[in-house]
């Protein structure tokens, strides 16, 4: 398995203090747990990006079996928020599995998942109410990452946030920065009407506390690069190709109870 990482690939250079999430219960790291860290926080981007799926040589650690347990852990998809007021979240609260994506603006490969492959979950799964897709920030690239991860949640209390993530992870985006001007442009092709409150909350201790939540449950999972992904439970790192998803999530909906599979849309709009 290669260990070499792109140039652009970086980790975070300081860890926050873990908190608990208010309401949500202590999450103890068993052995499971432990063992789920480590196949996010050690693979890097150059293992896990997309690559040819067929043949059953150089399977990553991410890819997963044909049994629908494999590789799941129950203290995992306890980190699904299931909230339906959260405005990070595409879905029904009560679909049946949870995507949870840890990424970050600045990131190439987030990128690439954003524009190639999660649409096509969007349109596959969400739209039939079997997945339910949760944003984590998780900016490891400096200043400009945090910025964005901000705007971004700013975006989102005025129900724009993925319009925001569309056009933050257009091709060529990145590569223009996330400055402040950047980034009320970005807020403006996204569709936000009110530019000054964006500005205000983008600024805000509610946008700091809420990605320093994100962050601290990622750093508490053991991601160290991203994107990473849990699949009700189910570690993925990288931007593995379509099937590597697509095989985890109906491997998932198998698995889930029947009390999940029916209840009201929520989140926010397809991408």
């Amino acid at each position: 398995m290669p260990t070499s990482k792109p140039a652009s690939t970086s980790k975070p250079t300081a860890k926050p203090a873990s908190k608990a999430r208010p309401g949500a219960k202590p999450v103890v790291i068993v052995a499971g747990v432990a063992l789920a860290a480590t196949l996010l926080g050690v693979v890097s981007y150059a293992t896990t990006k997309p690559s040819s799926p067929s043949g059953a040589s150089g399977r990553s650690v991410a890819e997963v079996s044909a049994d629908p347990s494999a590789g799941v852990y129950p203290e995992l998809e306890a980190y699904a928020r299931r909230d339906a007021s959260d405005k990070l979240a595409l879905g029904r609260a009560d679909a049946p599995v949870v995507l949870i994506e840890y990424a970050d603006f600045k990131c190439g490969y987030c990128g690439k998942f954003a524009r190639d492959t999660e649409p096509e979950l969007v349109k596959k799964y969400v739209d039939a109410g079997t997945l339910r897709i949760e944003w984590r920030n998780f900016p490891i690239f400096g200043e400009e990452s945090e910025a964005a991860a901000r705007a971004s949640w700013a975006a989102g209390q005025q129900g724009r946030f993925w319009e925001f993530h569309k056009a933050a992870y257009a091709p060529g985006a990145k590569e223009k920065g996330f400055g402040e001007e950047r980034l009320t442009a970005l807020a403006k092709e996204a569709g936000v009407t009110d530019l000054a409150r964006f500005a205000r909350d983008a600024d805000s201790a509610a946008a700091r506390e809420a990605v320093s939540k994100d962050q601290e449950q990622g750093y508490s999972l053991g991601a160290t690069s991203t994107p990473s992904f849990l699949v009700n439970g189910r570690p993925i790192a990288g931007a593995q190709p379509i099937e590597a998803f697509t095989e985890a999530i109906e491997a998932a909906a198998k698995a889930a109870k029947p009390s999940r599979s029916s209840g009201p849309k929520t989140g926010g709009a397809g991408q």
